[in-house]
């Protein structure tokens, strides 16, 4: 399996010759040892990404390069599962929730967005396969996982997502071959459950009770947030 390591706010996630697709900072499409799931303090503000984070794993003694995230979670809360040819790691913070409201006409002046550029929060989800993947295959893991986050969250805080949510998607080309990746097949049924159990133990650690913080009732609650209250046109093509 993707073998993890935590040290210096780094959460490295390793499986030599790797593949990856990441959604992250300088995301698409990886070959490497490893990707990296980077927690940043409060108040953040660095623009030269790619210098912060080469300076954060090498702070870290992690000397592969590889896809990122970031996240205002502290690692203390990630969280990972296996299952099948599948695990998964995942940080869970919910300080600025993207509400998606099916009629947004019904919500309240209150729970307009505020501040959503000052993110704090996130979930970020790194899910691996010890298979060899096709290119749609991966993304369409990258999509299960995607999904899986959304119907957790929506499970356990009532949002679909955070203002900066993130996912990588990873397979190893040396593996059997697996030409697809749904919800029926035996990978994506691994990766939803790896997702939804990871996500929801990060989101207890984060949340549990002794802690100081909690997951805002609505976006108005919370620290930062946005609800899209867009209409689209809808057409027939």
């Amino acid at each position: 399996m993707f073998e993890t390591a935590v040290r210096e706010g780094v959460l490295r996630v390793r499986r030599e010759g790797a593949r990856w697709l990441s959604t992250g900072w300088e995301g698409g499409r990886w070959a490497a040892d490893a990707a990296y799931n980077v927690s940043v303090p409060e108040e953040f503000d660095r623009t030269d990404l790619d210098a912060y984070l080469a300076e954060r794993r090498e702070s870290a003694g992690f000397g592969e390069p590889g896809p990122a995230l970031l996240t205002g979670v502290e690692l203390r809360h990630a969280r990972g599962a296996r299952c099948g040819p599948v695990s998964a790691v995942a940080t869970a913070g919910i300080s600025n929730p993207a509400a998606l409201p099916m009629d947004p006409a019904a919500e309240s002046a209150e729970s307009a967005s505020h501040d959503a550029d000052s993110a704090v929060g996130t979930v970020n989800v790194v899910v691996g396969t010890d298979h060899s993947l096709a290119a749609g295959a991966l993304a369409n893991l990258l999509a299960v996982a995607v999904e899986a986050k959304t119907a957790t969250l929506l499970a356990e805080t009532g949002f679909p997502g955070t203002t900066s949510d993130a996912a990588i998607a990873a397979c190893d080309p040396a593996g059997e071959e697996v030409p697809f990746t749904g919800t029926a097949t035996e990978v994506g049924a691994c990766a939803r459950a790896c997702v939804r159990d990871a996500v929801r133990a990060s989101l207890e650690s984060r949340y549990a009770d002794g802690t100081d913080a909690t997951i805002p009732e609505s976006v108005a609650d919370a620290d930062h947030g946005v609800v899209t209250d867009r209409r689209a046109v809808v057409f027939e093509p």
